[in-house]
């Protein structure tokens, strides 16, 4: 019987990330591919939180660290950092990530609103948290990370 209901629930795809010791989540649709970190060219007078532009074969985008971004302390890169390739309203961008974990199918009914703060982030750029078994996983909306402003930031690199 459980089976049934498991088929018949909508069920989100995700590509999950840690920064520090968080775990996000963004929709599988909007991530374009998961490289690896390279050396990113830096841009003058770009905002602090874009670290600079990858040439991605042939391809110029931006690349932006989305621990700067999001507010949180700043690490070195290593072995395990990632950069998350993703498409928003036409527009390539990059984000750096601590690590990518795994690709997830979640049930959307083990999700709930966000409270006002998660992890110190703002529940604005959070649809919602993600209860797995042993772990919250913050589902965030990439959309609202890079508003309007930012968008047009980007566009102008």
């Amino acid at each position: 019987m459980a089976e049934n209901k498991e088929m018949n629930e909508e069920l989100i795809q995700l590509v999950s990330f840690k920064i520090s010791k968080e775990e996000f989540g963004v929709d599988i649709l909007k991530v374009q591919e998961i490289i690896r970190m390279m050396k990113v060219t830096k841009v003058p007078n770009a905002p602090d939180y874009v670290d600079g532009v990858v040439n991605l074969r042939g391809k110029v985008i931006p690349v932006v660290d989305l621990r700067k971004r999001l507010g949180m302390q700043i690490k070195e890169h290593d072995k395990n950092t990632r950069i998350i390739v993703i498409e928003l309203t036409d527009k390539t961008i990059g984000f750096i990530v601590d690590e990518v974990n795994e690709v997830l199918r979640i049930p959307k009914s083990i999700t709930e609103p966000p409270p006002k703060m998660v992890a110190g982030i703002n529940s604005e750029y959070i649809t919602a948290v993600g209860k797995l078994e042993d772990r919250l996983l913050i589902l965030l909306d990439l959309e609202k990370v890079f508003g309007k402003e930012e968008k047009e930031l980007l566009e102008a690199i």
